[in-house]
């Protein structure tokens, strides 16, 4: 006799969350927006038959109706209300609920991901606004038209094998790679995927896999990831390649005929040990008993690199190069970058030049802006320019003695008129042969930076006054002013140490910093101080440099690492013979791409860091540290070790012996019984208790 055979079980699927119920109604009328809808239509159309979900579904037609996203022009039938005003924008940034779209200067737009369209931040969007509520406006994105990002770095989630878990973590959706694409050995590697398809409806966009980067948590996975993620590329294509490898630093006699020689005049550079592109130079040579004759000389890249070239249009791209802890990504090729462009010592090199006439009080006589030739005679580090000016010897000791005088007389003046006297430390890695960290220091700053450092601001101020002042169009780096509720709030908490009237913001601030300097009170004030500070950006627009106390400031000295100052250099050539025509140039575009591309080589720069920081702190799990408190929220406080400059979260959950408030203006952690503070620049020891290399998060108790 014949067994019956068993028929399986049929299990019933997870009833659909409130969240995704939403946008499975909200998308019934995305795909059918001239069409009206019962609750019955909008279950029938999803295949919903279970009666306690189409119940739910009414409760959800009811909910967009009061959103202002469905109409319901009569009873129990719903459509979409598109009498709404269609704005376009850019989404500014985005969270695990959804994405924010800059409205206008002084609002914004939500958009619950239900509505979003897969939208990230950089996208070019049409949207509608359906709702306003507690001051905050709710819309619906209708089109993305264009994309910022398609490529994204991740790894696969292995209890599925069909999802990438993007490293971007702001992110509100999770990427499907189709079974057939995913193999057990992509487990536990660094991807690169591409998105193929937005379609609206589906849960997740549909990605390829494109390329492995490499295993995950390691640094050279990691910091791959980091370039592709900030939009920047570690390879040049073949055709760039190819352009820069022809590109000879031969000088010809016609080239140079027409430029000043300044290879006879001493002339040396000074840069950290591991540079290999030097941009900048500087010569010096004594005209009379008080008069010097200063000449900061910049690498002439524009020489090299005509406008709307192959190179060009690669520099503009990229904008900036990009420094991680292990590696550079070079805005222009190597044979240009470290090569052809680069003031290297013994070698006759074309430069853009400022020769300032000044005298020993830091007093500029003179100056002319001029294309030159040079030939720097010594290549100094920062280390090597300092023990030769602290010793009074060695090679060129006189000349360097001669401008350490000089920037000290500028410096000083600065400051007094208004600079803010900022100065903080860069947290340095040493690398085994793997690339990874085994120490880490805060590096110096000497006095030979600060003299590189002046030379090349007093150039910028000065290249910005000239063409300033002839009422020329021009790229300014400008910097606001601060924003004063931010300051009125610092003097409201440090009533004993409060700015004092001296008629000028930026002095207040100088004094405040001096007062602080040394006093427990130091890290908060300068924390509070940065923190109420805008943004430097490049515009046409000239506002002055609040920072600098600067009227006039360019970015002039840097071509071959920075696009703007190569862009600068062009128009000055172009000025300098006698046009005054910019018009082939459109520099508001300029401005607005390089500002941007700044600010993603600042994050990639940091990201870099935190990554490593958790690398080198993931071998140092039940070590304790002195560290100072950088930063106070309602779910923690950030700590800086001192040692190292590395910093972690010591969450508030973890304060057992209390219960703690956030005071957000006194920014501090309250204990309520045992008024225990954790207030922001308070010195703190703590023990390091996890660390998450996937999340790039170091977990602190504290001690």
């Amino acid at each position: 006799m014949k067994k019956k055979k068993k028929k399986k079980r049929k299990i019933n699927p997870s009833p659909p969350t409130k969240k995704k119920l939403v946008r499975l109604v909200s998308g019934v009328f995305k795909t059918n927006p001239e069409v009206n809808f019962n609750y019955k239509q909008v279950a029938k159309i999803l295949d919903i038959k279970d009666p306690n979900i189409r119940k739910e579904i009414v409760f959800v037609l009811k909910k967009l109706v009061d959103d202002g996203y469905l109409n319901e022009r009569k009873k129990g039938s719903f459509s979409l209300d598109r009498g709404k005003t269609v704005y376009a924008g850019f989404i500014k940034n985005t969270n695990k609920k959804g994405v924010y779209i800059s409205h206008d200067a002084s609002s914004e737009v939500f958009v619950d991901k239900a509505f979003s369209n897969f939208a990230v931040a950089g996208d070019k969007v049409e949207y509608i606004i359906f709702a306003k509520k507690k001051s905050v406006f709710k819309g619906e994105i209708v089109r993305v038209f264009e994309r910022h990002k398609t490529s994204f770095t991740g790894v696969i989630d292995p209890s599925s094998l069909c999802f990438l878990i993007p490293d971007d973590k702001s992110l509100y959706f999770d990427v499907f790679i189709p079974p057939k694409n995913v193999s057990p050995a992509y487990i536990n590697k660094k991807l690169l995927v591409n998105i193929e398809s937005w379609s609206v409806g589906q849960k997740s966009p549909v990605g390829k896999i494109k390329k492995v980067l490499g295993e995950k948590d390691s640094v050279n996975s990691e910091m791959r990831s980091i370039i592709y993620n900030y939009g920047f590329s570690s390879v040049f294509s073949e055709e760039v390649l190819s352009k820069a490898n022809k590109i000879s630093d031969f000088i010809s006699k016609k080239d140079s005929i027409s430029r000043l020689d300044y290879r006879e005049v001493v002339t040396f550079t000074i840069d950290p040990e591991d540079a290999k592109d030097f941009d900048d130079a500087l010569s010096v040579k004594k005209l009379g008993p008080d008069s010097w004759e200063v000449g900061v000389h910049i690498a002439d890249v524009s020489h090299f690199v005509a406008p709307n070239s192959v190179l060009d249009d690669e520099a503009y791209k990229r904008g900036t190069s990009v420094y991680l802890c292990d590696r550079v990504v070079p805005m222009l090729p190597e044979n240009i970058s470290n090569n052809v462009c680069s003031l290297k010592p013994n070698v006759d090199r074309f430069a853009f030049s400022i020769i300032f006439k000044i005298n020993s009080t830091g007093v500029v006589l003179d100056f002319k802006i001029c294309e030159t030739i040079i030939h720097s005679n010594h290549r100094f580090t920062y280390k090597e320019a300092q023990e030769t000016i602290d010793t009074k010897s060695g090679p060129f000791f006189e000349e360097l003695i001669v401008l350490n005088r000089i920037y000290k007389k500028l410096r000083k003046k600065r400051f007094n008129t208004g600079s803010i006297n900022f100065e903080s430390s860069e947290i340095k890695f040493v690398l085994n042969k793997r690339k990874e960290p085994i120490n880490t220091f805060k590096k110096p700053i000497l006095d030979s930076n600060h003299l590189i450092e002046e030379f090349m601001l007093l150039a910028n101020k000065t290249i910005a006054e000239f063409i300033s002042l002839k009422g020329l169009e021009f790229i300014y780096r400008i910097h606001d002013s601060p924003d004063m509720e931010k300051i009125n709030a610092i003097s409201k908490i440090i009533k004993p140490l409060a700015l004092k009237n001296t008629g000028s913001l930026s002095l207040g601030l100088n004094n405040l910093l001096s007062d602080v300097n040394g006093k427990k009170e130091q890290k908060l004030i300068e924390t509070l101080v940065l923190r109420s500070m805008a943004k430097a950006v490049y515009s046409t627009n000239n506002i002055g440099h609040f920072g600098l106390g600067f009227n006039f400031y360019s970015h002039f000295t840097s071509p071959i690492r920075r696009y703007p100052d190569l862009f600068i250099h062009r128009l000055l050539k172009l000025y300098l013979e006698k046009s005054s025509s910019s018009e082939k140039f459109n520099l508001d575009d300029v401005c607005s791409h390089c500002s941007k591309m700044e600010k993603n080589a600042i994050s990639a720069e940091r990201a870099s860091s935190k990554f490593m920081q958790a690398k080198f702190l993931s071998k140092k799990i039940g070590e304790v540290f002195s560290g100072i408190i950088s930063g106070v929220t309602e779910w923690g406080f950030y700590v800086e070790l001192i040692e190292n400059g590395c910093e972690g979260l010591v969450r508030a959950a973890t304060l057992k012996d209390d219960h703690y408030i956030y005071n957000e203006k006194q920014h501090s952690l309250i204990g309520i019984n045992t008024k225990r503070i954790f207030l922001l620049g308070s010195v703190v020891k703590i023990k390091v208790a996890s660390v998450s290399l996937e999340k790039n998060q170091i977990n602190f108790t504290i001690i």
